[in-house]
């Protein structure tokens, strides 16, 4: 899942990439509100990362514009601000969860596993379908009980798959929740060497991920 970073300051927003990136997530950083602008106008997000003060204004204007624009993409406020009243602000302006700096890293993905589980309809990180056993936040999968080895894309595919289960994806879109900005010589076929290497993975498990040509492609239990 893609995930934009609005932060200016350079080390919190590169930890904070590095880190959602070993947990499955692609990321953006924009480190001013004309750039988070740029970006969100471009493609859509499964979550952001809003820092409130920046160079070029207040991140609260950024959040206002979005949700009067009728955008709902859950918005996580980072804040060194620690007054009840710039929190409250900022939920009653449309953020859906805050953290306030300094913050742990491991805190920030199991947020961002929250709110992106949230949007999807899900309860909890593991999800079971036939003999799959995926956990998104622990990065494993299991069929029939044994362990799979799969790559950190391998797994944020599944996860955008499971997450739209039963809905054809078109191949851009998985694109865009796999890939950043930073991966622009990467070109969309590269999604159907995931989708054929995660097929394999998945052999037995009772979970097909079909190819509707022209369309997409629609994970769901076989038969």
């Amino acid at each position: 899942m893609r995930i934009l970073i609005v932060e200016d300051t350079t080390d919190v927003a590169e930890a904070a990439s590095a880190s959602l990136g070993r947990a499955g997530f692609a990321c953006d950083i924009a480190p001013t509100l004309a750039d988070a602008r740029a970006c969100a106008d471009i493609t859509g997000y499964a979550a952001i990362v809003l820092d409130l003060n920046l160079p070029d204004g207040s991140g609260r204007d950024f959040l206002r514009e979005r949700r009067r624009a009728g955008d709902l993409t859950p918005v996580l406020v980072l804040t060194a601000q620690f007054s009840v009243e710039d929190r409250v602000g900022a939920l009653d302006e449309g953020a859906d969860d805050y953290l306030v700096k300094p913050f742990d890293l491991r805190e920030l993905e199991a947020r961002l596993r929250a709110l992106t589980r949230r949007e999807a309809g899900r309860a909890e990180n593991r999800v079971r379908l036939g003999s799959l056993d995926f956990d998104a936040g622990a990065q494993s999968l299991r069929v029939g009980g044994a362990a799979v080895t799969a790559t950190r894309r391998e797994l944020a595919l599944l996860n955008l798959l499971i997450a739209n289960r039963g809905r054809i994806m078109p191949k851009e879109r998985l694109f865009d929740g796999l890939f950043g900005f930073e991966n622009a010589d990467v070109g969309t076929n590269t999604i159907e060497l995931y989708v054929a290497r995660l097929r394999k993975k998945l052999s037995g498990s009772g979970v097909v991920i079909e190819t509707h040509r022209g369309l997409g492609y629609r994970l769901d239990l076989d038969g």
